[in-house]
């Protein structure tokens, strides 16, 4: 029987589905603050798509320094994400969370 990581991992193999995923871990690290659930997910995206090995050769970035910041630990800069990110063809984007008039959440579409 196949491990629930394992479905995602084949789910994620699709870069839209990879994408939909991340944006909703995001948003639950938004909601909860758990970092290690949201850098699992991008783990997952990440050796769904070859490894982290691939990903260290094709980010330039060091293995181990990939390992650590994608760890249940780990802290990553936002260059080190961006990186990563942009490497599984996906980018960082922002949106307005409030709108500053008036105090409120910004509906956003």
């Amino acid at each position: 029987m196949r491990s629930y990581r394992d479905m995602v991992k084949g789910f994620v193999e699709d870069p839209q589905d990879a994408s939909e995923y991340l944006r909703v871990s995001m948003e639950e690290y938004e909601k909860d603050g758990n970092l290690d659930a949201f850098l699992k997910a991008v783990r997952t995206v990440a050796d769904a798509r070859g490894g982290i090995s691939k990903l260290a050769d094709e980010t330039k970035l060091n293995r181990q320094h990939l390992y650590r910041s994608l760890s249940a630990k780990g802290n990553p800069t936002i260059r080190t994400l961006d990186t990563v990110l942009h490497s599984l063809g996906l980018r960082l984007t922002l949106a307005q969370v409030f709108d500053n008039t008036e105090g409120k959440e910004a509906v956003i579409d």
